[in-house]
């Protein structure tokens, strides 16, 4: 993280911003205003790492995307790398292992708690490296193309370990039942980690689709930097979309623990999807055959409400339509996208309101499709779907009067639903009472968009209160995209 976001400079411009607006709405004289500024002082004496940035940058993009990477860095389980920037994190879950004892350390932890649920985790990758794909030059300008990389490299190296034989992928480490009986840092887990997998007796086709969708999609990230790799993702890639073709069933039916969680609905949008990535990794029409076939048996020209980890429909659309040209898949994407910006339900200050569980995050992602949407010729208004996108994230950021973002902008979320930043700095001890504390976490998870205020746009920044406050993988993918989307617009506008 650069070392600018953090400076004495950045909390004094709040300081004094908050001054002036106190000032004008009030007309309070200068000792009063005096008086105030003290508060103020005190205030981020107390907590000065939440004023990073003042208001008049808070639309950002390149220092919100080097955030929201940051936050995937939280998320690591497993041995963590020399160059770690997480301070307050360390190795954890090393003794993660298969029935058969095979190693399973790695991968991100799902939310506030130590899960890792390989659905997630794999839509949250395909979603970041196709924004990889798409804008390579808005990361680069950012200063955060190898940063992406390693966050996309740190999920891709667990699919591949949890890939054990041909048709045999674990789909989870963790039981959620177990795990919710512990707070505390993820370094001191003293619960039980099994493991569960899917394989041709319990099959898991959307399991093994979307990870399918991810090593293809993230082949292409690694093509030109590491063409080694970037084989190895495409050789599981291939062999998972077979084993999701050929044994068809709901992963959560094979690992019944991840229906409390996690329930999928269905498999044909994650078969279409693996197949498209496939298509555009390979250039194989085998794979375009595939994706053409399942689209048309599964029904989804019909047009979806949302895109999200378990609804790949809108991304399927977009792709077929960007890889083919054909008026079919054009038309799909637009009934999505024109339905999102001129007729889904919004909040009073315009936020994209779908669900009261990741409210944030399904708006993001609906931005972030409709920007792949706006660079594809003859889908919808491109300028219409760019200003809708722009106004998500603006919202997201402080456009609505607060930042959802973790350390970022104005009056951000300061008890985020994670258990890892509710505990002090060893040797400290954390347990429940750090949950039950309604105070701010002592360390700040950069970058975590929580899942957001209700449909009247009210928020409670409770830790204990995870409606509003959880953190998530996915919370954060669709999102990062949307804002690599527009910061490459304005690059292109500065060119």
């Amino acid at each position: 993280m650069s070392a600018s976001i953090l400076t004495a400079k950045s909390s004094w411009q709040t300081l004094e911003t908050k001054i002036v607006e106190v000032r004008g709405r009030t007309g309070m004289d200068e000792m009063t205003v005096a008086i105030a500024s003290i508060a103020l002082i005190d205030t981020i004496n107390a907590n000065p790492p939440y004023y990073v940035k003042p208001i008049e940058d808070e639309n950002d993009y390149a220092r919100v995307l080097e955030l929201s990477l940051l936050f995937y860095e939280a998320q690591r389980s497993g041995k963590l790398p020399e160059n770690n920037r997480i301070p307050w994190r360390g190795d954890s879950a090393l003794d993660d292992r298969g029935l058969n004892g095979e190693d399973l350390t790695g991968g991100y932890y799902d939310a506030g708690d130590f899960v890792k649920f390989g659905f997630t985790m794999a839509s949250t990758t395909t979603l970041l490296a196709w924004g990889a794909v798409s804008w390579p030059e808005a990361y680069n300008a950012a200063g955060q193309l190898d940063e992406l990389r390693e966050a996309i490299k740190w999920a891709t190296d667990y699919f591949i370990k949890c890939h054990v034989s041909e048709y045999v992928f674990y789909g989870q480490v963790g039981d959620f039942s177990l795990d919710h009986t512990f707070w505390g840092r993820p370094e001191e887990l003293n619960t039980t980690r099994p493991a569960y997998k899917i394989d041709p007796e319990h099959p898991g086709s959307d399991l093994a689709g979307e990870t399918a969708a991810a090593l293809a999609a993230s082949s292409i990230v690694f093509r030109n930097h590491d063409p080694e790799y970037s084989t190895k993702c495409l050789k599981h890639a291939k062999e998972l979309y077979k084993f999701a073709s050929r044994y068809r069933g709901l992963y959560h039916e094979a690992i019944r623990g991840a229906a409390q969680y996690y329930e999928s609905t269905d498999y044909g949008d994650e078969l279409a999807w693996a197949a498209v990535w496939l298509f555009k990794a390979t250039n194989d029409t085998m794979y375009l055959e595939d994706a053409e076939h399942h689209y048309q048996h599964f029904h989804l020209k019909e047009r979806p409400n949302e895109f999200f980890y378990n609804k790949k429909v809108a991304g399927v659309q977009v792709l077929l339509a960007q890889m083919t040209g054909q008026p079919e898949y054009q038309n799909a994407a637009r009934a999505f996208c024109d339905f999102s910006v001129r007729q889904q339900k919004r909040t009073p200050k315009g936020l994209l309101y779908i669900d009261k569980f990741g409210t944030l995050c399904h708006a993001a992602n609906v931005a972030f499709v409709c920007l792949e949407a706006a660079d594809s010729p003859d889908i919808g208004d491109p300028q219409e779907y760019r200003e809708f996108a722009e106004q998500q994230i603006y919202y997201m950021l402080g456009g609505g009067g607060r930042s959802y973002v973790v350390g970022w902008g104005r009056n951000p979320p300061k008890q985020p639903h994670h258990a890892a930043s509710s505990c002090p700095d060893r040797p400290a001890i954390c347990g429940w009472p750090e949950f039950d504390k309604d105070a701010p976490n002592p360390q700040i998870l950069y970058g975590a968009l929580v899942s957001g205020p209700d449909e009247a746009d009210k928020f409670h920044d409770h830790r204990e209160d995870y409606v509003y406050t959880e953190v998530t993988l996915d919370y954060n993918a669709g999102f990062t995209s949307a804002l690599a989307g527009l910061l490459q617009l304005r690059v292109k506008s500065t060119a």
